[in-house]
């Protein structure tokens, strides 16, 4: 992960967030929950998941900016309670079609990408300028993005197309 320039970091998600979401053009809407042995995940939730990491990191740079302390990955979970926290994210975005989730992560894409140009290279590059940042090891912010966004939708694009293989 070496990203010269905001710009080039804004870039590489907007394209695997393409990526992703274009694995979803052939999907119907009534297959959004078939789970397939071989993924770990249905489709509604690869997209939930994506929807939920996004909001956290948001929340963590706005809840430090408000100053109120924060707690990662959440006030109501920590860090070995991850199933947990998936599940709430899954359980957040149960009630919309997978078209829905579409047009959800469409927005909170746009959402981080804008998120993005309200950080100066030092809250970017430099690690410790945030306290949501961690303390061993801790990760300058640009780290958590890539880990929370294109690492993800790198990842889950693999699981989509392997569940499209299997049940398409």
């Amino acid at each position: 992960m070496v990203y010269e320039s905001k710009k080039h970091l804004k870039e590489e998600i907007h394209k695997r967030y393409l990526l992703l979401d274009g694995e979803f053009d052939d999907i119907p809407d009534q297959l959004r929950d078939v789970l397939d042995p071989d993924v770990d995940r249905t489709p509604g939730e690869i997209i939930a998941y994506q929807l939920g990491w996004l909001n956290l990191l948001m929340s963590w740079d706005r809840d430090e900016r408000f100053g109120k302390t924060v707690v990662t990955p959440s006030p109501h979970y920590k860090w070995n309670q991850l199933g947990a926290l998936y599940q709430s994210f899954y359980d957040s975005y149960s009630q919309l079609s997978l078209t829905e989730l579409r047009q959800e992560f469409k927005k909170k894409e746009s959402q981080f990408q804008s998120w993005i140009d309200t950080l100066t290279d030092e809250e970017l590059y430099i690690q410790g300028t945030f306290n949501w940042t961690g303390k061993n090891p801790k990760w300058p912010a640009i780290r958590f993005i890539h880990v929370n966004s294109v690492a993800p939708f790198k990842n889950f694009r693999t699981k989509i197309r392997k569940w499209k293989k299997n049940q398409l």
